[in-house]
Parts: C-alpha cells; structure tokens; sequence
C-alpha cells in the first residue's frame, strides 16, 4: 500500500490562503494529476507531500500514519521539479546516483538501478557528460532518471515538461507512462496543462484558489463537470455558458426558449431555484444554414482556422459562443442557426455555480 490522505489540511503563507480545507485521498499505484492554474495551491500539495512545507491546519497520512512531523528525508518520496535542480559540476552518472550514494546504497545495486534508468530514458552514452552540455529534453530525463533510481513509494513531479516543446512533451508523457508501468508507484503530477492532465491522470484533481473543484476520471470532468469552473476550464475551446431561467418547462435565455428532455426536466424542478447557467461544449453543437427543430437563430461574428476543425462564433443571450466542426464552415455575417445535442448540455445553479446532477443516460 502507497496511499496519501489529507484530512481538512489548509496551508497559510501569513495571511494568505493558499490552501483551504483540503480533503484528498490518493490510491496506491494511481497516477493522480493535480490540475489548475498558476497560484491555484497544486504545487504546494506537492511540497506538503514531500515534507519541504509544514501544514497549517489538518493532517497527512501515508497509508494510515500520520506524517506531518516526518522530515522530507524519511518520506520515501521522489520529486522531479520544473527547473530540474541538477548540480552542474557533475555528470550524468554522479547526478543520477548521488541520493543513493548519500543513502548508502549497495555499490552494485546503486550500479544495477542507474543502468537500468538511463537506458529506459535513452541517456546511455550521455553518463559523463556536465548539465551544460545537455539539451533541455536530455537535462528533463536526467531528473526524472535521478527519481526513478531512488524506487521510492511515492513519485512527485511539479510540472516537469513545461520546458520543453510541444514534440518532446508527446514523448516524455510516453516515457513517464513507461516509468509507471515499469515501476508502479503512486504518480502526482502537478500540470496546468489540460493534455497532459487528460492523458496522464487516471484521475485529475482540478483545483481554484486553493480549493478542490472536483476529482475523477477525465471523462468525468469533461463529461459530468461538477460545477461551472469545472465545465470551463477542461475542453478547448472552453464549455459555453448563458443564463437562463426555467418556466413553463422551458428553459429561456434572452427572447429564446429551449425546450429540453423530460429526464432534464425532471433534474431541474427538483432544484430550489429557478435561475440557472446553461451549458453546451462547442462539439455539441450543430450549425445549419436553414432553421430546423429546436434551433436558434444566430449570425456569424467571426471564424478561426485549426487545421482539421473550424471554430465558428456568434452571440447568444449576451454571451459569446463557438461552435466547432470538422464538416461544415460558414463564414462572417452569415446568418445560421444552431441546433443543441440536447444528451449534452451542462445545468448549474446559478447562485452555487453547481451542477443540478445529470441523467442517468447521460455518458
């Protein structure tokens, strides 16, 4: 077992919150992204976890023990940071060991290990080479050679990856996926990169000022958004929101009603409002140059170009909405109109910003 707790742990710089009441449970073996934007609390998790910051309130458990005294050195963890803080006097080789000569490792198990990480990260013949003499790809799989020789429980990475481009982040997400298989430890990565979150996690914890939004599958979150954070931040472009209010079992936005599933319906008088955000991800839309059932009337304002899809906007209820397609281009000022995917759509409690839940066939 390799699991961590954190029971209603907040952390404060001063007066500043950065943390708020966290509860968090990850599994042994998991690979759980922490995902957010900058100054959301993820890298401080992180640092909780591997003991270079004190708690404020609340409690960590590894397995059932409780570790909040525990030094950084007795955590049995391995953490891979953003600037790869690797020492520049030494080579490959004596960075990749240098913990496990520290620790007092067995001359030729520290041997066995460092071989066996640099080949798996393709830094064979690299051993003697300095930090300077590296490319930024290269200086990334030293550290993350240097983590995995350690065979901690524990594996931590604090945005990793995010010095590298676009090509050499598809293939170090592969290696780090080879890493886990290999070895199996319990994965936390901090990213504030949603492909990488999506690919990596088998659950992503999606935070905002220091609070947990929401932690599932990435399905789940694209899917069944928890609230309108939620169903903002993950997908790209963005969900589109409205307001609406519900009468005569309809929902209406501006002079335009939508009239939804009796298994919608249902969900939404059971709420204690009548005030809601209504949402729909630009891939479940469809724009038609004619009215058809249940469409709405809208006009182009602009379009963008992204290679294999068109993303077409226009003005609903006030709001600016796009709507995505591989099959279909309509240019500025034409008039079209938009039929919802009504398996779809997202309700939020207007007031709460919640989800009102979701129907039971809904995926």
């Amino acid at each position: 077992m390799s699991t961590i707790r954190f029971d209603n742990v907040s952390k404060y710089f001063d007066k500043v919150r950065v943390l708020e009441d966290l509860n968090l449970d990850v599994r042994s073996g998991e690979r759980l992204v922490l995902l957010g934007p900058s100054g959301c609390g993820k890298s401080t998790i992180l640092r909780l976890i591997a003991g270079l910051a004190d708690v404020t309130s609340g409690d960590i458990y590894f397995d059932d023990k409780r570790v909040n005294d525990i030094s950084a050195g007795d955590r049995n963890v391995a953490m891979v940071f953003q600037n790869y803080a690797l020492y520049p006097h030494m080579s490959v080789k004596r960075n990749v060991i240098y913990a496990l000569q520290a620790h007092k490792v067995d001359k030729a198990e520290i041997e066995a290990r460092a071989e066996e990480a640099l080949t798996m990260l393709q830094l064979d013949g690299l051993e003697e080479r300095k930090p300077k003499e590296l490319s930024g790809g290269q200086r990334q799989r030293v550290a993350l050679a240097r983590a995995v020789v350690k065979r901690s429980n524990f594996f931590l990475l604090d945005e990793p990856l995010s010095n590298l481009d676009a090509q050499l982040r598809h293939h170090a997400r592969k290696e780090l996926l080879k890493i886990h298989e290999s070895f199996g430890q319990t994965f936390i990565y901090v990213t504030h990169d949603q492909v990488e979150a999506m690919t990596l996690g088998h659950r992503v914890a999606l935070m905002h000022d220091g609070r947990l939004q929401m932690i599932d599958t990435p399905t789940n979150l694209f899917n069944r958004p928890a609230n309108v954070f939620t169903a903002k931040f993950i997908g790209s472009p963005s969900c589109n929101t409205v307001d609406a209010v519900y009468r005569d079992g309809k929902l209406h936005v501006g002079e335009n009603s939508i009239e939804l599933n009796p298994q919608w319906t249902s969900l939404i008088e059971k709420a204690d409002t009548r005030e809601f955000v209504f949402g729909l991800r630009p891939e479940h839309i469809v724009l038609t140059a004619e009215p058809q059932e249940g469409s709405v009337g809208a006009k182009v304002q602009y379009t963008e170009d992204y290679g294999s899809q068109t993303g077409m906007y226009f003005s609903f209820g006030g709001e600016e909405w796009v709507v995505m397609s591989s099959s279909y281009h309509f240019n500025k000022g034409d008039t079209v109109y938009f039929t919802p995917d009504l398996n779809k759509v997202h309700i939020f409690h207007r007031e709460t910003t919640n989800s009102i839940g979701y129907p039971d066939d809904v995926v």
